[in-house]
C-alpha cells in the first residue's frame, strides 16, 4: 500500500472511538500478528516524518528565538550558539530512544506507578537549579515563622505579624510543616514539590481515563513532562506547582463526585475545591470550570446531577465561609490589592502566547491541542468542554504571564492527548508523545538548566554550602549586610531569606533604612512586594548588635555590582565594620540577562 499527498493524510485519521487498550501495542490483544510489508512501509514512513518534524521544530524555534519573550527561560538566552550543538546531539539520541519507546508496548500493569516514578526522577534532575525568582523570599519567611513559633502562632499571626502580600496560607503552611518535621533544608522542599508534580501527572492520567479511556489518560500524563518551562519550576520554593496539584485534584474529585455521588465523594470534592482556593488567588478564576463539570454530566440524569451539584456548592461555600470569618479583613485587603495593582499590572508584565505555547511548551502539544477542538466538535463531545474551557478563558481574558498558566497545563495536555487519540496509527501516537517528552527534556536539561546555573543566583547556593563548612565562632551566627542594588529596583533585603534557605547557619540582619531608599517607580512594578518586606523577628535577637561588636563573627556582604567595591562605592559604616576583617571568599558569578544580581563576599575576623 502506498499513500501520498492528501490521500495519505486522510488515511492517518479515523472517526474517534473510545479505546481501552492500556497495553498500547500495535494490536488490541495479546497476540502479535505479522505485519504486511505495506503496513511496515507505512510505519517506517510515519516514523521518518515524525523524526524530521522533531528536528525541524527545534531548528525553527532556534531561528525565531527572538520571538520568545519569556522573562525567565527565553530561548534568546537559553538556547544559544554554544548550547545548540549539544542540544542537537542529545536530540538525535533522544529521537532514537523515542523510536524504541514507540516500537514496543508500554507498561500494562500499574501505569500510574510508572508515570509517578518517571516524573519524580525527571524533576529530581533539576534540583541543582538555584532559586532564581525573588518571590521565594516571601514563602520562606512565612514557612519559617511556623517552624520557629509553631502552628498556632502561624494561624494567629498570618496576615498580621506574618506579612502575606497577595499570598494564601496553604502552601507556606505545608512548607513550614516540612521545616518543622525534617529541618530547614531546601532539598526537603524540593522533594515535596517533586511529589506535587508527580501526583499531578497521576491525576492528569486518572482524569483522562475517567472522562475517556486509559490510552488518552496515559498520553496526557506523559505529555505533562513535555513542557520544559514546567520542569524548571518544580525545584523552586514557590506556590505554582503545588497550586497546579491542588487545582487538578479538585477537578478530578469533582468529576468523581458528580459521577458517583455518595457523601464521602461529595464532601471530598468540596474540601479539595477549598484547598485549591487556599493555594493561590488565580485558582479562584480557574475554578469557573466547576459549573461546566456539572453541566457536562446532565446526561447522567438531570435531577441527580443537580442535587450533587447543589451539595458540592453548598458545602464548598460553608467551608470557605469559615476561612473568610477567620481572616476576613486580610482577604478583603488582598483582593483590593489584586484589583487595584495586580490586575492592571498583568498587561505590563505579560509574555506572548507564542512564547508560552510554542517555546515553553513543546509545539507538538500545542498543535495537537488545537486539532482536538476540531475532533471534539466532530464527535459532539460535551465532556471536552471540561478541559477546553480554561484555555478559552485564558485567551479571552488575555492572561499572558507564563507562571499564572502553570495551573491549567494539565488541561492543555488532556486536550493534546484527545487530539492525538484521533490518529489511526497507534505507533505514530506513541512516537509523537515520546518525541515531545524527550525533546522537552533535552531542551530543559541542556539549555534551560545550564543557563539558570550560571545566573548570579547560584552565588547564594554556593555561599550557603560554604558557610555550612566554616567555623562561625562560639555563637554559630553570621552577620549579613545587603548593599543597595545599583541596576535593579529589588529591595536587597529579600536576599537574606534566600540565603537563609540554603544554609544551616543562623543569620543576623539589621535593615538599614537610611542606606536603602525605596524607588518611586517601584509602585507599578512586579517587584513592589520586595519593598513591603518586613524584617522577621527571627533574624534579630535582643542585644545581638552588641554581641556582634564583641564577638566579631563572620560577615557576609551581598551586593549587585563588582564596581561597588572596585570603585569604593560602599557605605562608610560598612568600611568601618570591615576594620580588622580579612576577605575569605568571593562568589561573584554574574549574568547579563537579569538586572538583579546577588554577588557575595565573606569576611572573617582577624585573629586577636
Amino acid at each position: 500500500m502506498s499513500k501520498t499527498g492528501s490521500g495519505y493524510v486522510r488515511g492517518l485519521f479515523l472517526r474517534w472511538r473510545p479505546r481501552t487498550d492500556i497495553l498500547l501495542s500495535a494490536v488490541d490483544n495479546n497476540m502479535t500478528l505479522p505485519q504486511s510489508k505495506p503496513k511496515q512501509n507505512e510505519d517506517l514512513l510515519i516514523s521518518v516524518l515524525i523524526s524530521l518534524l522533531t528536528l525541524t521544530t527545534v531548528f525553527i524555534l532556534y531561528v525565531f528565538r527572538s520571538l520568545d519573550d519569556n522573562r525567565l527561560t527565553s530561548w534568546q538566552w537559553t538556547v544559544t550558539d554554544v548550547e545548540l550543538p549539544t542540544i542537537l546531539l542529545m536530540l538525535v539520541v533522544g529521537i532514537f530512544v523515542s523510536y524504541l519507546l514507540a516500537a514496543y508496548s508500554w507498561p500494562l500493569r500499574k501505569p500510574a506507578v510508572w508515570l509517578f516514578i518517571s516524573a519524580f526522577i525527571v524533576s529530581a534532575l533539576f534540583w541543582s537549579e538555584p532559586e532564581v525568582i525573588v518571590d521565594t523570599s516571601r514563602y520562606f519567611i512565612q514557612a519559617k515563622y511556623l517552624e520557629v513559633y509553631g502552628v498556632a502562632y502561624f494561624f494567629k499571626e498570618w496576615g498580621n505579624e506574618i506579612s502575606v502580600w497577595t499570598d494564601l496560607p496553604l502552601v507556606p503552611f505545608l512548607y513550614g510543616l516540612v521545616f518543622n518535621v525534617f529541618g530547614e533544608y531546601r532539598i526537603a522542599i524540593q522533594i515535596l514539590n517533586s511529589l506535587f508534580f508527580s501526583a499531578t501527572v497521576i491525576l492528569t492520567y486518572l482524569t483522562g481515563t475517567m472522562l475517556w479511556n486509559k490510552t488518552l489518560g496515559l498520553y496526557a500524563g506523559s505529555l505533562l513532562l513535555g513542557i520544559p518551562y514546567l520542569l524548571t519550576q518544580v525545584p523552586l520554593m514557590l506556590v505554582d506547582v503545588a497550586s497546579m496539584f491542588f487545582f487538578t485534584l479538585a477537578i478530578f474529585m469533582t468529576i468523581k463526585a458528580v459521577r458517583q455521588g455518595g457523601a464521602i465523594w461529595l464532601l471530598s470534592a468540596a474540601l479539595t475545591i477549598v484547598l485549591a482556593m487556599l493555594s493561590k488567588y488565580s485558582v479562584w478564576l480557574m475554578l469557573s470550570i466547576v459549573p461546566i463539570i456539572f453541566l457536562s454530566h446532565l446526561e447522567y440524569g438531570r435531577k441527580i446531577i443537580l442535587q450533587r451539584a447543589v451539595m458540592i456548592t453548598l458545602t464548598t461555600l460553608s467551608l470557605i465561609g469559615l476561612v473568610l470569618l477567620w481572616k476576613y479583613n486580610v482577604i478583603v485587603e488582598q483582593l483590593t490589592l489584586l484589583q487595584s495593582y495586580q490586575l492592571p499590572g498583568l498587561k505590563r508584565w505579560s509574555e506572548s502566547f507564542s512564547s508560552t505555547f510554542f517555546f515553553q511548551v513543546h509545539p507538538f502539544i500545542t498543535v495537537a491541542a488545537v486539532f482536538s477542538i476540531y475532533a471534539a466538535i466532530k464527535n459532539k463531545d460535551i465532556k471536552y468542554a471540561i478541559i477546553s474551557g480554561l484555555l478559552l478563558l485564558v485567551f479571552v481574558l488575555e492572561i499572558k504571564r507564563a507562571r499564572y498558566l502553570i495551573i491549567i497545563l494539565p488541561m492543555l495536555v488532556l486536550m493534546a492527548a484527545y487530539g492525538l487519540n484521533e490518529i489511526r496509527n497507534i505507533k505514530a501516537q506513541k512516537y509523537i508523545v515520546a518525541s515531545a517528552v524527550v525533546s522537552a527534556f533535552v531542551i530543559a536539561m541542556f539549555g534551560y538548566l545550564p543557563f539558570l546555573q550560571n545566573t548570579s543566583a547560584i552565588n547564594l547556593s554556593q555561599a550557603g554550602k560554604y558557610l555550612d563548612a566554616i567555623n562561625a565562632g562560639d555563637t554559630g551566627t553570621i552577620e549579613v549586610v545587603a548593599l543597595a542594588q545599583q541596576r535593579s529596583m529589588v529591595n536587597p533585603a529579600v536576599a537574606i531569606p534566600m540565603l537563609d534557605l540554603v544554609t544551616q547557619k543562623k543569620l543576623v540582619y539589621n535593615y538599614d533604612q537610611a542606606q536603602i531608599q525605596r524607588p518611586a517607580s517601584v509602585e507599578t512594578s512586579s517587584l513592589r512586594f520586595t519593598w513591603e518586606y518586613k524584617n522577621p523577628e527571627y533574624f534579630v535577637n535582643e542585644g545581638l548588635s552588641a554581641e556582634i561588636l564583641t564577638k566579631r563573627m563572620p560577615l557576609v556582604v551581598i551586593f549587585g555590582d563588582a564596581d561597588q567595591f572596585n570603585s569604593k562605592i560602599i557605605p562608610a559604616k560598612l568600611t568601618e565594620r570591615l576594620t580588622n576583617y580579612r576577605l575569605d571568599r568571593e562568589f561573584v558569578v554574574s549574568d547579563k540577562v537579569f538586572k538583579y544580581q546577588t554577588m557575595i563576599r565573606l569576611y572573617l575576623p582577624e585573629p586577636a
